[in-house]
């Protein structure tokens, strides 16, 4: 029986040096596109064997890539901090032009950017972009998401105490990650919540938080060890434009008791309100439509 084709499209580079001023003819010939269901990842590639590398999802909307500067800025960030060579962002761009235009100019999708430290002792890295039509109605911008508290085991000063730990960088080392969704759902809810281990509330596992107090919304700080969002970047510019008070603290995990309203937010699933954090019941507040308008419109 034959396989079915991949609904994906990938795309790997070469990687150039960061700066390295060749035109565009010679970049895009650095990038090639390959069948998602051949095999090209090296089994001695330390992504695959160590999920030594960084990548980023981008949600793509109408034919358009959403805030690439954005993630381009955090790829650079994440490179910085796991040691990996500076990417070159003209690649990058082109590459991720490439694998735009792939993809149906109606409706929804993604991109997912990786770059890894490629085969031991090699010296190269490996980098790739995965595209990708979406086939979900994301119900949950809806009818909205429950969750649980999940102790990280780590203070809010994680960052600065223990920099190894890359707490802040999007690794590829989301193992972690992917066991608290499944501890979550084993506890009856749909997504986790991240609390450090001295009791401040954090972010999901591929989600950004926002709570609102009042007549305020707040979204933990970034000096806590947890990633700068560029979804909650982009609601946190559509609110200040709609004369909304949107602040960046660290929040309680005893406090969520208190929240009038929550979200997870990420560049694919966009604003989700949370309809219960730890079985305690949130009401869906009205500017999650808004929310969901502004970044679909962007």
């Amino acid at each position: 029986m034959p396989t079915p084709p991949s609904p994906a499209r990938v795309f790997f580079l070469a990687p150039l040096p960061a700066g390295d001023d060749q035109g565009a003819a010679s970049i895009g010939a650095t990038i090639s596109e390959a069948d998602a269901l051949d095999p090209r990842l090296s089994v001695l590639d330390l992504g695959a064997s160590r999920g030594d590398g960084i990548f980023e999802t981008l949600g793509v909307i109408d034919g358009r890539a959403h805030g690439v500067e954005d993630h381009l800025g955090r790829l650079v960030r994440s490179a910085r901090m796991l040691d990996l060579p500076e990417p070159h962002l003209g690649q990058w761009r082109s590459a991720m032009e490439r694998a735009v235009a792939s993809l149906p100019t109606t409706g929804q999708g993604s991109l997912k950017i990786v770059l890894t430290r490629g085969i031991e002792g090699a010296g190269t890295p490996t980098a790739w972009i995965v595209a990708r039509a979406s086939t979900s109605d994301f119900a949950e911008r809806r009818s909205g998401i429950r969750v649980v508290t999940l102790d990280r085991g780590w203070p809010l000063d994680i960052a600065d105490r223990a920099p190894w730990l890359l707490a802040g960088a999007k690794t590829l080392s989301y193992a972690v990650n992917m066991a608290a969704i499944r501890e979550a759902k084993r506890r009856g809810a749909d997504d986790a919540l991240f609390v450090s281990s001295d009791g401040f509330a954090l972010e999901g596992p591929t989600s950004s938080l926002l709570v609102r107090f009042g007549e305020t919304i707040v979204t933990p700080s970034t000096d806590g060890g947890i990633l700068p969002g560029t979804t909650q970047a982009a609601i946190y510019r559509w609110l200040e434009q709609q004369g909304v008070d949107a602040t960046y603290d660290t929040v309680p995990a005893a406090r969520l008791a208190e929240a009038d309203a929550a979200w997870f937010v990420s560049s694919v699933r966009l604003a989700a309100p949370i309809t219960a954090i730890d079985g305690r019941t949130l009401a869906i507040d009205p500017l999650t439509d808004g929310m969901n308008a502004a970044l679909l419109a962007r």
